[in-house]
């Protein structure tokens, strides 16, 4: 049985220019696919672009620009996100609409322009979301409210485009070893031994790599998930059946 790849296939990647969106491109492009990449700062893929996903008319061009370039996206990996410290009652309400606005927006505006180009023809949007989005996380109020909106926008929108044949999923990580993770150790007092406590809460003893979530979105992203839809898939070494 040949095995399905995703050769030829235009994917769209956010948040590509680091961290887990970086290694998606890589692995698509591995595996055949032309990839366009979407980001604050340059990106290297076989198209790429640069807007904030504030910006809804800069999101707006910028996917039209990439597609016209690429042809109509067969798939999307929406992995662009911040991710602010805060308590509950920290930080005043600007705070909390940015990371709404980046986080859920931002993904909304990338699908609305990508989706069109989707319908009669099917495709598969994959949304990375957190494993934050289900358990309550202390200091990271706004970013973890974030993130459960952003996967029940997913398991809406699964419904929603069932019809066309546009399947949506999110990947649900836990910690996985980007700048972004790095930031947040960096902001303790002792950051190796906030690397070191952080490990122990995962199972399989490390932290998750850019790659693993890369191999994750590319059968997501690939026709080899084609009855796969509206799921929220655990990226977590574990922690999710030892948390607390």
């Amino acid at each position: 049985m040949n095995e399905v790849t995703m050769q030829g296939r235009a994917v769209l990647v956010t948040g590509a220019a680091s961290g887990i969106g970086a290694a998606v491109v890589a692995r698509l492009q591995a595996d055949g696919a032309r990839v366009a990449a979407l980001d604050r700062s340059a990106a290297t893929a076989d198209a790429s672009a640069v807007a904030d996903l504030r910006d809804a008319a800069a999101v707006g061009a910028a996917v039209a620009d990439l597609a016209g370039r690429l042809g109509p996206f067969d798939a999307l990996v929406h992995c662009a996100g911040i991710c602010p410290p805060g308590a509950t009652l920290d930080g005043d309400d600007a705070l909390w609409l940015e990371v709404y606005t980046v986080n859920v927006l931002g993904a909304l505006r990338v699908i609305r322009q990508v989706v069109p180009g989707m319908r009669g023809r099917g495709g598969s949007i994959v949304l990375v979301s957190s494993i934050n989005a289900r358990f309550a996380t202390p200091g990271l109020a706004a970013y973890a409210a974030s993130k459960a909106a952003l996967e029940q926008l997913a398991r809406t929108a699964a419904q929603e485009f069932a019809a066309d044949g546009i399947r949506v999923n999110c990947i649900a990580p836990a910690s996985v070893d980007t700048p972004m993770l790095q930031a947040g150790f960096a902001r303790s007092d002792d950051p190796a031994a906030a690397r070191a406590r952080n490990i122990t809460r995962h199972p399989l003893g490390r932290l998750g790599t850019p790659g693993d979530a890369a191999e994750l979105a590319l059968f997501l992203a690939s026709p080899r998930s084609a009855w796969i839809t509206g799921a929220v898939i655990p990226l977590d070494g574990g922690a999710g059946i030892t948390r607390q």
